[in-house]
């Protein structure tokens, strides 16, 4: 398993940044998890459009899905340059119906996915958490049978995730807030919460990502070192986690 990370900004991306987007490849196929504002000019550097396999969505707030216009308008150039008329699934919860029908488009196909139940998509097993937001949002557990990759995408903190995390080799967090701060009324953590997270699951690593544009960002891997005896470190655009053979 390969986890690139395209976009990683919480509500708006940074100048030249994108926000949240998470290429995941495995024996050739790549899936690509949220498509945040920006993402699809970042995508580009890592991945052609053309090569994406699958997209799923945690949620339609705007920050983890306003590139999906644009990737499907990217598809559909690519027909009239190529031909090819490969449809691509894009995976999302059904809560929204306005932004689940979203997806659908000429070379876009929405498929919903019962959060209830564990999703197959090529060589990945994918189950869900609801998280603590104002919206309907799901985590994912991602695993392709050897190693796992937790996902909190938008969420304030619930005891739920320490079972939920256990024994993850990766765990990206939400991690819009430091710790002084309290993001539970905006639906997102903390870095300190996210380290607890992390501690408490005995996760091998932890990414701090939907990070916030103000302050030094490099404080919320000092905060979380606090309470995260792990390896830790802050999101970038490019950054790749690799499973350890």
């Amino acid at each position: 398993m390969k986890i690139t990370v395209i976009g990683f900004w919480g509500g708006y991306p940074a100048p030249n940044g994108a926000t949240s987007a998470y290429l995941v490849e495995k024996d050739d196929f790549s899936l690509l998890i949220d498509v945040g504002s920006g993402a699809l000019s970042k995508l580009q550097n890592y991945k052609s459009v053309s090569e994406l396999d699958a997209v799923i969505l945690s949620h339609y707030h705007h920050d983890h899905v306003a590139d999906i216009g644009v990737l499907q308008y990217a598809r559909l150039v690519q027909f009239y340059v190529d031909g090819k008329d490969k449809v691509l699934p894009i995976y999302g919860h059904r809560e929204d119906q306005s932004g689940f029908k979203s997806l659908t488009h000429q070379f876009t196909k929405g498929i919903a996915y019962d959060p209830t139940k564990s999703l197959k998509i090529g060589p990945f097993s994918i189950t869900f958490l609801k998280t603590k937001h104002p919206v309907p949002c799901y985590g994912m557990r991602i695993t392709d049978g050897e190693n796992v990759m937790v996902y909190t995408a938008d969420t304030s903190y619930q005891e739920e995730w320490i079972d939920f995390a256990k024994h993850a080799d990766l765990l990206i967090s939400d991690c819009n807030f430091y710790a002084e701060q309290n993001g539970s009324g905006a639906g997102h953590m903390t870095s300190t919460e996210g380290a607890t997270i992390a501690e408490r699951a005995n996760v091998k690593e932890l990414i701090l990502s939907h990070l916030p544009q103000y302050g030094d960002n490099l404080q919320l891997v000092h905060e979380a070192k606090e309470y995260y005896k792990g390896y830790v470190q802050l999101a970038k655009e490019g950054m790749i986690w690799a499973a350890k053979s």
